[in-house]
């Protein structure tokens, strides 16, 4: 078992910058991705970013690639979202998630262990 906790989300303004943080604990060892989701009021969940623990490979929705960046801390156990240029759009619960396989990088499918979420509001 794998046990996710995000910290860092709030309320911010149009324009400003955010860093989600994401504590991975349990079986950590083995961990192959890990990968940030959102859920905007009324839409379904949608890939942000992913990354391979062991290489540091990188992953993006394209609609964020640019604005978000995702990073590792294998010393910590934690993976970073860091979020620029907020919009109001980029309001959402998000999620930090992890799997032990490489299949369904950027697919809900792909990630057995969820995090609790949480919310990132941005007004305009």
């Amino acid at each position: 078992q794998v046990q996710l906790v995000e910290s860092g989300g709030g309320l911010v303004q149009a324009g400003d910058s955010l860093r989600l943080s994401c504590a991975a604990s349990g079986r950590t060892f083995s961990v192959y991705k890990m990968g940030w989701f959102r859920q905007a009021p009324g839409k379904e969940r949608e890939f942000v970013a992913a990354v391979v623990w062991s290489s540091g490979s990188t992953y993006y929705a394209d609609s964020m690639k640019g604005r978000f960046t995702i990073s590792r801390d294998g010393t910590k156990n934690t993976v970073a979202l860091q979020m620029t240029s907020l919009k109001p759009a980029d309001t959402a619960i998000y999620y930090c998630a992890a799997d032990r396989e490489s299949r369904g990088m950027r697919q809900e499918e792909g990630y057995t262990y969820w995090g609790q979420g949480t919310q990132v509001t941005v007004s305009s």
